[in-house]
């Protein structure tokens, strides 16, 4: 357990066995394994995401499938970083002032996993090809762009979507390289984080970044829907800017939260004007969720089509309904661990370094769930629409409704 952040307010129980750079490492390797196991389930399914994404398939059937690969890169990532807190462990046994002596070793343990994601290590069998594509995607989508959809548009879209559960994340990685080089002589990346290095405002703007990247890549589809004659079937382009609005919501949280904390005592005002965008936020995210992304008929004047179970839709590839519904369930829950802070019991507990960690792993375990559905559904799309995928026609008229008829 965390002691009181008000009185142990150098180093935490939790922060001296599980020290913040290790925990940044750990939810990094962990979106690895997310991946391939994405990958797996959905290539059950029948459901070829390298095609989805643009990706180039397996040229022989000797070769390693994409999920095997992303399994082995995963591995070799966490062994690493296994090696390394394991030395840790040995070298500080929890000691408080060893524990801030040797922040260099998960440190160097990042420098590691940066240097296993960017160099070709043909000799462990590893393939540079997926990392490779993995760094210029991020590099385009960092500076807002956006592929035309064939050459991999919807790869842009997910890439940059799973980077905006990982804003903390990325704030928390910022925070470490923070305290270790620029915090003074006595900074030490594995002391109690100090979130306000850098000052009040930077690490809010990093956590910024993520919804300006995705707000953006909307508004470049708006134009380029703007730029074509009128079809019905793409409309105007509205629901692109209704998107883009969903991820604006995201900055007058971040703004307003900043400037809560900024002030000692707060405000009645600026804390309701905080939860209310908070609420706001949460529930147009949710609502996208559902209803745009996964293409479901919770809030449509359709859910009681005889079609589809309620509020489901008729073609359903990833379960049965059932786990659609806990889905929705979850991912509404999810979305407002916000509210612990309205309890103030709850909001002391939000406070821990624990806490905090845990939060951040359901936001990553969330996406990781929203991942299935929202590939499911662009697959879906595809075969819809006739876009020259013959298979996925072919999968689409042979599965149908095929969890629904089970039930």
């Amino acid at each position: 357990m965390d002691g009181d952040p008000a009185i142990e307010h150098k180093l935490d129980s939790f922060s001296r066995t599980f020290p913040l750079p290790y925990r940044v490492a750990f939810i990094i390797i962990l979106a690895v394994w997310g991946w391939g196991i994405n990958l797996h389930f959905l290539h059950l399914r029948h459901i070829d995401v390298p095609a989805l994404i643009r990706y180039p398939g397996r040229s022989h059937a000797s070769q390693r499938s994409h999920h095997h690969s992303t399994y082995r890169l995963a591995s070799v990532l966490s062994l690493a970083s296994a090696a390394s807190i394991a030395v840790f462990w040995l070298c500080t046994r929890r000691d408080p002032q060893r524990v801030i002596d040797y922040d260099w070793l998960p440190m160097t343990n990042l420098l590691v996993l940066g240097a296993l994601f960017a160099i070709p290590l043909r000799r462990l069998s590893l393939s540079h090809t997926g990392r490779s594509r993995l760094l210029w995607t991020l590099r385009r989508v960092t500076v807002g762009g956006l592929a035309e959809a064939k050459d991999g548009k919807f790869g842009d879209i997910l890439l940059a979507d799973v980077l905006t559960s990982y804003a903390k994340i990325l704030a928390d990685l910022f925070v470490c390289l923070c305290m270790f080089l620029f915090d003074g002589r006595d900074g030490s990346a594995t002391a109690r984080p100090d979130r306000a290095c850098g000052g009040a405002v930077l690490v809010p703007l990093i956590m910024a970044v993520p919804s300006a990247i995705r707000l953006r890549q909307c508004l470049i589809e708006f134009l380029r829907v703007r730029r074509v004659p009128y079809k019905e079937a793409t409309g105007w382009g509205g629901q692109h800017l209704a998107n883009a609005a969903k991820y604006s919501t995201a900055f007058p949280v971040l703004v307003l939260g900043a400037m809560l904390r900024s002030r000692t005592g707060g405000s009645a005002g600026l804390y309701r004007a905080w939860v209310a965008a908070c609420l706001l936020n949460s529930l147009y995210s949710f609502y996208w969720d559902v209803a745009k992304d996964w293409d479901l008929a919770l809030f449509s004047k359709d859910r009681d089509s005889p079609d589809h179970a309620f509020g489901l839709r008729r073609t359903l590839l990833v379960h049965k309904p059932g786990v659609y519904y806990a889905v929705i369930v979850l991912d509404l829950v999810l979305r407002c661990t916000w509210m612990i802070k309205l309890s103030p019991q709850m909001d002391r507990i939000s406070d821990f370094e624990s806490s905090i960690f845990l939060i951040q792993f359901l936001e990553v375990f969330r996406r990781w769930v929203w991942i299935f559905f929202r590939v499911e559904t662009e697959w879906i799309r595809n075969a819809s629409t006739g876009l020259g995928l013959d298979d996925m026609v072919l999968l689409g008229d042979l599965q149908g409704n095929k969890y629904e008829d089970d039930d």
